[in-house]
């Protein structure tokens, strides 16, 4: 583009001769300095604001005095190049009749070839992008950024099925190859419609394919994305949208944009809106209010136009100055439970998540040819991590729910399944149901059978020495030895029995529920009984550890040493120590203490909380979890030479209740509004590791007397009526909160400071109530 700037209106002089060099020169600086100072005499001028930012370029390369004078050209007048920064919208105008002046100084032209811009500073995924940016020699054989996984899957497993989404309209099966071109052209369709580096941009989905197309084009376009499901409530979407300071908006479907908009619309800034399903045409114009809204197939047409363009252009690839996106950038916000109820906002980088890419797979021994079934929220940060763990290995994923579930498992037979407790606790309830709906005879030979092989299993594991132990005395060599002996001849004693079982009963239940491998389990305590069953049964359930903070994975039972009622050994380049809960002092193996871990893994911080980060990790790097735990003992003989190292965890220590869905509740604003119920004298909320809330209640027996309406017969009303009673008022109170208290424990006791269930300052002492009543609380969830 050629830029004129005719300077007539302020000069006029009559000739010029080539001997006139000094006042060329001269004349030449006046008019740079008048252009730099914004002086120039034109009505249509305006003073560039601060916020504009431009740069002008003004080069040429061409005779400054006319041919006509001078035939040669003046040593001077080589090219020359003056660059005005800031000058926002200048025009100049030139007058009729001027070209008809043959003055150099009345008529003044400098041509520009090109525009010399300041250059947009574009963020890339070093392996992801290579290809694009092949002559600038970025390639790297190393992973710097999670989006990196993609090229490098599509190399090696190009034609792969990837994933498999059945249960979206429409269903969707996608290729490493065809995966690896939708991420690259979701993630230029972002850049083009104006996401920066490092800006945030809001992810509300639950998942789905496009849900990760949409996560890792955000990803590699340099920018943060801010995680959560459709199920959370608005108000909590706002605070997390509002918090993150996010600029965008990409939501599951338009249902869930109309239940979030006008809280967003009146709170919140929204540049655009996205909808990774459904039509935008279905959207409430008036709800809009002028944001532009989006369609995902919009966004990676948008992005695969402009993509061929950089390709075919080397003019338009010059016009950014590109900057790989470093290992140590923010990579997500993900937000969870904090102790005052808002979520807080964990920042986890590239290397965070990538950590866990690089030092899962002995976890995993999966391979191309495996198949995994995924039904957790994306956002989790276990799911997450695990799903990038598994494109990079060249895994097939098949997205389901709740709703599916069980067809799923039975058509597409996959040999892994991720999940948490309360999923495994499900089939467990559905095999046992189907179990106790057989024939007599065929009910008695199942139990039978199963019973025979929980024996076996436990007597296995005692030979095989992968049993748990506090013990810090060394087992004698002899009572060792006789201790292998019988649990070996009683295992080789139940052995044929187990393989019958697994050929007439186990067989069957595998092919239904397929988990061929394993069933990954993680986000809370998977209970004994059913981890039992699973290995029973053959069906190998490996529990994992760990916090969003930390990425998420801590610890985690591996294939080969899957030692029941732990969460495994620490993973790779992990440590893990046990402290004193009150002095902070490293406790030794088999002490019960606090739980705290450091390694490559933990977060970056808390989002603009400084505060709750250095509560949370200490100078050293300590990730304090808060979870209450001991270290098995090492011996080198008897039950546990084998186990030394296994983490085993009995709680948590704060207040936090985790339930086996691993959503994390916090009690007290429950409790809270529970207490303003003159029926309920004292309450403390449970549920850790269960799939629902429960509650302890003391109840105020006056108050009771009066809401039952038969004051008269006070002696007659059971503890089933004051339970009955209890639960409706309770739901009344608490119908505002998050989550719903289900079966309650009422109790006749108070708690008080002199029977050490209450503090000093008459906060109740929650895990001494919890074990007081752990065996009415175990009878209250079955």
């Amino acid at each position: 583009m050629k830029y004129i700037y005719d300077l007539s209106p302020v000069f006029s002089i009559s000739k010029f001769k080539a001997s006139h060099t000094k006042t060329l020169i001269h004349f030449t600086h006046i008019a740079y300095k008048m252009i730099v100072n914004g002086r120039l005499l034109n009505p249509f001028f305006q003073a560039p604001s601060m916020s504009d930012s431009m740069s002008i370029a003004i080069t040429s390369t061409n005779y400054i005095v006319s041919p006509s004078y001078h035939r040669r050209r003046p040593p001077f007048c080589y090219q020359f190049q003056y660059q005005y920064v800031n000058a926002g919208n200048v025009l100049f105008h030139s007058k009729k009749g001027t070209r008809d002046r043959l003055s150099l100084l009345n008529r003044i032209r400098a041509y520009s070839e090109s525009k010399t811009e300041e250059k947009e500073v574009r963020k890339y995924s070093p392996i992801l992008e290579s290809q694009l940016l092949s002559e600038k020699n970025v390639s790297t054989d190393e992973l710097k950024a999670i989006p990196d996984i993609w090229r490098s899957s599509a190399e090696r497993f190009g034609d792969r099925v990837a994933l498999v989404d059945p249960h979206h309209d429409p269903p969707t099966n996608m290729t490493y190859n065809q995966l690896e071109e939708d991420i690259l052209n979701f993630c230029e369709g972002l850049r083009v419609i104006g996401i920066k580096p490092c800006e945030k941009v809001a992810l509300f989905a639950d998942n789905s394919c496009r849900w990760l197309v949409a996560d890792q084009g955000i990803m590699a376009t340099g920018a943060i994305n801010v995680v959560r499901g459709s199920r959370s409530s608005v108000e909590e979407l706002l605070h997390i949208y509002t918090h993150s300071e996010s600029v965008a908006l990409v939501v599951d479907n338009p249902e869930l944009y109309h239940r979030v908009a006008t809280g967003f619309n009146s709170k919140a800034s929204v540049r655009f809106v996205i909808l990774l399903w459904g039509d935008k045409s279905s959207l409430n114009s008036h709800m809009m209010e002028g944001i532009p809204a989006y369609t995902y197939k919009e966004i990676i047409d948008i992005g695969h136009q402009h993509r061929m363009l950089l390709v075919d252009s080397h003019d338009a690839r010059e016009k950014y100055v590109y900057e790989p996106i470093k290992s140590d950038d923010v990579a997500a916000l993900i937000y969870t439970s904090g102790t005052t109820g808002n979520p807080k906002g964990v920042m986890l980088t590239h290397s965070n998540l990538l950590h866990q890419v690089n030092n899962l797979w002995d976890i995993l021994p999966a391979g191309p040819g495996d198949r995994f079934v995924s039904m957790l929220p994306p956002w989790h940060a276990y799911e997450r991590a695990v799903e990038y763990l598994i494109f990079a290995l060249g895994i097939e994923q098949v997205y389901t729910n709740v709703k599916y579930l069980k067809d799923d498992l039975r058509h597409y037979q996959p040999q892994y399944i991720i999940s948490v407790p309360l999923v495994f606790e499900t089939l467990y309830n559905g095999i046992q149901k189907q179990i106790s709906t057989s024939s007599a005879i065929r009910k008695v030979i199942a139990l039978s059978l199963i019973n025979i092989s929980l024996a076996y299993m436990e007597f296995k594991n005692i030979y095989q020495g992968e049993c748990l132990s506090r013990s810090q005395k060394e087992p004698s060599y002899i009572g060792a030895t006789l201790d292998w002996i019988y649990a070996r001849i009683i295992a080789a004693f139940l052995l044929p029995l187990h393989l019958l079982a697994n050929k007439l009963v186990y067989s069957k239940i595998h092919s239904s529920i397929g988990i061929s491998k394993a069933g990954i389990c993680g986000g809370g305590s998977l209970p004994l009984h059913v981890d039992k069953f699973f290995e029973a049964i053959g069906t190998k359930v490996q529990v994992g550890y760990g916090l969003t903070e930390s990425s998420p994975v801590i610890a985690a039972r591996q294939p080969y040493l899957n030692v029941l009622r732990s969460v495994g050994r620490p993973i790779r380049d992990t440590e893990i120590k046990i402290v004193d809960d009150e002095t902070g002092e490293d406790l030794p193996p088999g002490s019960k203490g606090i739980v705290k871990a450091r390694g490559p893994q933990i977060m970056q911080g808390y989002y603009k909380n400084e505060v709750a980060t250095k509560k949370a990790i200490d100078e050293e790097g300590w990730l304090n979890t808060g979870d209450i735990g001991w270290i098995s003992t090492s011996h080198s003989l008897g039950r546990s030479r084998n186990s030394g190292g296994i983490i085993v965890l009995e709680g948590r220590a704060k207040d936090t209740i985790v339930l086996s869905t691993g959503e994390n509740v916090e009690p007290e604003q429950i409790e809270e509004a529970a207490m303003r119920s003159n029926l309920i004298q004292q309450i403390l909320v449970i549920g850790q590791d269960q799939g629902r809330l429960g509650a302890i209640i003391v109840p105020n027996k006056d108050e009771i007397v009066l809401a039952s309406k038969n004051s008269s017969n006070n002696a007659q009303l059971t503890k089933h009526q004051i339970t009955a009673i209890l639960s409706q008022d309770l739901r009344k109170w608490t119908s505002d909160c998050s989550f719903q208290v289900g079966p309650i424990l009422v109790i006749e006791e108070p708690f008080t400071i002199d029977s050490g269930l209450m503090t000093a300052t008459m906060k109740i002492r929650r895990n001494k109530v919890v074990e007081l009543y752990k065996d009415q609380i175990h009878d209250l969830y079955k």
